[in-house]
């Protein structure tokens, strides 16, 4: 196993093991997802959610109407947005990202992870490194991984 890979599963693994020790204190708050009708991921991201102990609600809606309802711009969408108390989060954000944003919790809106990044969560491939952007100032990145 290349060190890159190793370090990647190594990191990804802490960060299950952090959420869902987070979930089994009752810290970890409930995400509710919305997913494009007919997406091809299906239960991808929520299914990896899932996996790191949290409680996931999941609800099929049409593309269009999830950008509106949560004032997605088109360059920022991936599949689904997920509520997360206050934040959303737009795409296959990776979970050290969702984690950082829970633990810093900083006064923006949410992230966005664009496009279905392969090597994310819920997405085939291989890893390649990952710009997550505040949703409402997509020129910074909040996180890279």
């Amino acid at each position: 196993m290349n060190r890159h890979l190793f370090l990647t599963a190594a990191l990804t693994g802490l960060t299950v093991q952090t959420l869902a020790a987070a979930a089994a204190s009752g810290a970890a708050p409930r995400i509710t997802v919305y997913r494009d009708s007919g997406c091809g991921c299906r239960e991808g991201w929520a299914g990896a959610v899932k996996a790191a102990g949290y409680s996931v609600d999941v609800n099929d809606v049409e593309h269009a109407a999830r950008l509106r309802r949560f004032s997605i711009p088109p360059e920022l969408a991936g599949c689904h947005t997920a509520v997360v108390g206050r934040y959303l989060i737009e795409g296959h954000v990776p979970l050290e990202a969702l984690a950082q944003l829970l633990r810093e919790r900083p006064q923006i809106r949410g992230i966005a992870l664009p496009g279905m990044p392969s090597g994310t969560p819920g997405m085939p491939g291989l890893h390649t490194t990952t710009h997550v952007v505040v949703l409402d100032a997509p020129h910074r990145v909040y996180y890279t991984g």
